[in-house]
């Protein structure tokens, strides 16, 4: 067994903290910082860490734990409230960069001009449909705008995007010929729906009797058995309902936020989400980055296809934020906010790949775009919320939290004491 591992995450720990100290001097959010961290030590410039299947699986649960914490700091309410500007904002985000896409395959005759041509300059288009929250959601965290109408809109759009985006996919690997029931997929995710409110109604109510039940100094449990809820929920959305497994994790946040332990749980899992796994995932996306042998051709592809990408969230989302009764400035956020393109993006392309309807050449200005849009959108939401009201840092309200949760603990000795008082009288 080799033990390269444990060298490579101590780099990463130090390293993306050491940039996210230099980026947060010239006013960018720390997770620039982290992305730049991959991108210097992996193989794109020193190639002192190169990805692996333990940093592949660390990243992974990054992902989702950054997801199940953005669930637990989410108002239900205020999600529900965004639902209507949410569904604008994903529908048109992800038409804007469908044609654009496309357009961008047909300008560059990508596949030449035959009917599977086509279906490939279709595929790239929906390769710019994924939207990934989860370094949007740490940039928002970090400025402590993640709780605000724009925020909750940006999630709310993000769920739904991954609708819209997996039917888009379904409808093009059907007319590739691979056999897919398009109505199959649609029923399977509204089942996951279903699945999700129904244990919203009946997990809070039976873990609140049990946390009543259950006063003790002991209060571990409490966000063990969240994290346990978390895993679960991910599992089932990516294995049974074919659903991303970060909207699970999200679905579980949301769960968990409506017991009464939920500031307790979600401070406890700041230590692990910052110290561990959030910095391997941020790295992780500039270790996928290597420097291909690519013709001028491919590398002027890959930076119009890059600019597409942005610009093409950033005017989708941005009408759909405007119809919904935004102004300008909220409607530029939410637009930054959904540019960001992560894991989702590179499994469609995979997918792709695999199928034949893209070629490996395209591979390469693929993963640049990816890791471009990742390093950009948190630098544009820093400059689209610049001047903006201010609210408490995610940091104050952690601290808050956990004094809130130190008086419960002595609360609870102090009624356990009180009962073993009562017991020897």
């Amino acid at each position: 067994m080799s033990y390269r591992f444990l060298l490579d995450i101590a780099i990463i720990l130090i390293s993306t903290k050491v940039f996210g100290l230099i980026t947060n001097k010239f006013h960018m959010p720390q997770v620039v910082g982290a992305l730049l961290a991959g991108l210097v030590f992996g193989p794109c410039l020193l190639n002192v860490i190169s990805q692996t299947s333990v940093l592949s699986s660390l990243s992974e649960m990054g992902v989702i734990v950054i997801m199940f914490a953005a669930g637990m700091t989410t108002d239900i309410k205020d999600l529900k409230n965004a639902g209507k500007s949410g569904f604008l904002v994903a529908l048109l985000g992800v038409i804007v960069p469908l044609i654009g896409g496309t357009l961008v395959g047909f300008l560059f005759n990508i596949g030449g001009s035959d009917k599977s041509a086509i279906l490939s300059h279709v595929f790239l288009g929906v390769i710019l449909t994924a939207t990934s929250v989860s370094i949007t959601v740490e940039a928002l965290k970090e400025m402590g705008k993640l709780s605000t109408n724009v925020g909750n809109t940006i999630l709310a759009a993000a769920i739904i995007d991954d609708f819209l985006g997996l039917i888009a996919l379904t409808v093009v690997t059907s007319l590739a010929g691979v056999k897919v029931n398009i109505f199959l997929v649609i029923l399977k995710i509204i089942l996951f729906f279903v699945f999700v409110t129904v244990v919203y109604l009946i997990f809070p109510k039976l873990f609140n009797k049990y946390t009543e039940h259950k006063q003790s100094k002991n209060l571990h449990r409490y966000p063990i058995a969240a994290f346990v809820l978390c895993l679960l929920f991910a599992f089932v959305a990516e294995e049974i309902f074919g659903v991303a497994d970060i909207i699970g994790a999200f679905s579980a946040g949301l769960i968990i936020a409506a017991t009464k332990k939920a500031e307790y749980i979600s401070a406890k899992f700041e230590p692990v989400q910052y110290m561990f796994l959030t910095p391997i995932f941020f790295a992780s996306i500039g270790l996928k980055v290597t420097i291909p042998s690519m013709s001028i051709g491919l590398i002027l592809f890959a930076v119009v296809f890059t600019l597409t990408a942005i610009l093409g969230k950033i005017i989708g989302c941005g009408i759909g934020a405007r119809l919904s009764g935004y102004n300008n400035k909220e409607a530029l956020q939410v637009g930054c906010g959904m540019a960001c393109r992560g894991e989702v993006a590179l499994i469609v392309a995979n997918k792709g790949l695999s199928l034949g309807i893209i070629g490996s050449s395209l591979f390469g200005p693929i993963v640049i775009m990816v890791v471009c849009c990742a390093v950009f959108t948190p630098i544009m939401l820093k400059a689209a919320f610049k001047n903006s009201k201010e609210v408490p840092q995610q940091s104050d309200i952690v601290d808050k939290i956990e004094g809130k949760e130190q008086l419960d603990i002595i609360s609870d000795n102090l009624i356990e004491q009180n009962k073993n008082l009562q017991n020897k009288n």
